[in-house]
């Protein structure tokens, strides 16, 4: 199912409503479907190895405890109850109880179809009994937007996270419990939850005072989250950087340096890519002439945004809607 962030991210103070309508506009943007493989219960000695896959996958420690070994990452990160580790570039990881443990390789779709019933996998010998839910994210067919490629490998939501909704727990409690549920619907609870969680652990990694990477921790400072707010939200208009500076009170110059500085590329090549990327959704999702798309992002004519777009995306506006549009969502 397609994620609607606006709809399912909880309603946020008044100091964060910039920051929620830019992460609900790239999540959006992105068409992230959610697929959650299900709950295991796994018995030490245990350890499960993940496929590599594109998206973001989540693990949500119900009970016990788990090393978690992602890729690109060094060494283990330790798991304990109510924890949960987003992985938000995807790739291969493996979960384990202790290290050295037996590794059991999971191919695709294995969680799915369980080893215990749907959604269920039993693992393990006759040791201490740890209880995971994991899921994935998969991305749609737009590009990763730059806000996005900053994060960390894995994001770490600790249970008891300073910087966490007072809801968090609770929601992943729920999850835990539609993860050993055999009512009707409990799949569509999961993934609607798990939608939730995703949003929420990007949002407490934002609020964290450690989110020092570039990208979406951008949005940690207020008068940057506002540039980037209005060129979500009004990129068709003429901007420059002199217009964008002079909208957040800074001068051009220092604005110049820190757009640049925390979100890792200038201030209009972030808004030529976050154009191409709405582009691609319109595209995507409707049927709208080449022309009036190329106007509703701030180009004048057919044959610039044709240039434009061939640049971003490698294939002309009409090759892309063609390749793409078979897998659209029905609107």
């Amino acid at each position: 199912m397609a994620l609607s962030p606006k709809e399912l991210t909880d309603r946020p103070a008044p100091r964060d409503e910039r920051l929620t309508d830019v992460l609900a506009e790239v999540l959006d943007s992105m068409r992230l479907t959610t697929l959650v493989y299900g709950r295991l219960e796994l018995h030490a000695p245990w350890g499960i190895q993940f496929p590599e896959l594109s998206g973001a996958h989540i693990v949500v420690v119900a009970r016990g405890s788990a090393r978690l070994e992602a890729e690109g990452v060094e060494g283990a990160l330790a798991l304990s109850a109510g924890d949960l580790a987003l992985l938000p570039h995807g790739g291969g990881h493996t979960l384990r109880d202790a290290e050295g443990s037996p590794v059991h390789v999971l191919g695709k779709g294995s969680c799915e179809r369980g080893h215990d019933g749907p959604g269920v996998f039993r693992l393990g010998g006759e040791g201490a009994r740890t209880v995971l839910v994991v899921g994935s994210f998969r991305l749609g067919a737009a590009s990763r937007t730059p806000l996005f490629e900053g994060l960390p490998r894995v994001i770490h939501i600790t249970a008891d996270h300073s910087e966490a909704s007072p809801s968090l727990p609770a929601l992943v409690q729920l999850l835990i419990t539609e993860s050993a549920s055999s009512s009707p619907g409990a799949t569509v609870v999961m993934s609607r939850l798990a939608d939730i969680l995703l949003v929420q652990a990007l949002r407490t990694h934002i609020a964290a005072g450690s989110c020092q990477e570039r990208g979406l921790c951008a949005l940690g400072d207020p008068q940057i989250r506002k540039a980037l707010s209005l060129i979500h939200e009004r990129h068709a208009e003429p901007w420059t950087v002199e217009s964008l500076a002079t909208s957040v009170a800074l001068s051009r110059s220092s604005f110049a340096a820190r757009f640049s500085e925390l979100v890792g590329e200038p201030p209009l090549e972030y808004l030529a890519r976050w154009r191409m990327t709405k582009a691609a959704q319109m595209l995507r999702e409707s049927g709208r002439p080449l022309l009036e798309v190329a106007e509703a992002i701030g180009y004048q004519s057919e044959a610039s945004f044709n240039r434009a777009f061939k640049r971003w995306g490698g294939v002309a506006p009409g090759a892309y809607r063609r390749e793409h549009r078979r897998a659209a969502p029905t609107q």
